[in-house]
C-alpha cells in the first residue's frame, strides 16, 4: 500500500520520454525535509499516457536506478526542457511507491544533487484556487500535465 506524503514549495513539472520513440509522460520534482535533503520525483497521471513507474524506467538506463531518477528530476530543474513549468509555491501530494537512498549518497552525510533520500510515486498538485478539494486537485494536475505534454504532443486537447 502506498504511503502518502505532501508538502508545499517549488515544483518543477517536465515532460519525460517514457516509451521510445514517442510516448511522453510528465514528472514533477520537489524537495522535502530539513534543507531539502529528500527528493520527491513523481509522475503526474494523464489518461492518454501509461503510468510511469520511475524506478522501472531507471533500471532500463542504469544499474543505480535511484541515482538515475535523482539525476532526471534535478536536471529537469537545472536545464529546463521546452514546455516545462516551474511552480514556485505549489502544494504537492505523493502516493509513494517507494523510497531509496541513492547509491552515490551512501555513507555518513553523503548526498547526490543535495539529496540523501529519494521518494517516487504518483504526484498530484493542489489547485491554488480550491486547495481543499481532492477533485479540484485531480483536475488541476491534469490541466498542468496536459499543458506540459502539449510541447511534445500538440494534438493533445483538454477533455
Amino acid at each position: 500500500m502506498a504511503k502518502a506524503m505532501s508538502g508545499t514549495g517549488r515544483v518543477t513539472v517536465s515532460p519525460l520520454l517514457h516509451l521510445w520513440p514517442d510516448t511522453y509522460g510528465v514528472i514533477g520534482y520537489a524537495a522535502a525535509g530539513r534543507f531539502g535533503v529528500e527528493a520527491i520525483v513523481g509522475y503526474l497521471p494523464v489518461p492518454e499516457v501509461p503510468d510511469i513507474h520511475l524506478m522501472d524506467v531507471a533500471a532500463r538506463h542504469s544499474p543505480h536506478a535511484a541515482d538515475w531518477v535523482l539525476c532526471t528530476g534535478w536536471s529537469s530543474r537545472a536545464v529546463t526542457k521546452p514546455g516545462s513549468l516551474d511552480l514556485p509555491e505549489a502544494t504537492w501530494f505523493l502516493e509513494r511507491d517507494g523510497s531509496s537512498q541513492p547509491n552515490a549518497a551512501k555513507g555518513e552525510g553523503a548526498t547526490l544533487y543535495g539529496h540523501s533520500q529519494l521518494h517516487v510515486g504518483r504526484m498530484s498538485l493542489a489547485d491554488p484556487e480550491k486547495p481543499d478539494t481532492s477533485a479540484a486537485a485531480q483536475e488541476y494536475t491534469l490541466r498542468v500535465a496536459r499543458q506540459v505534454l502539449r510541447s511534445r504532443m500538440p494534438e493533445l486537447v483538454d477533455a
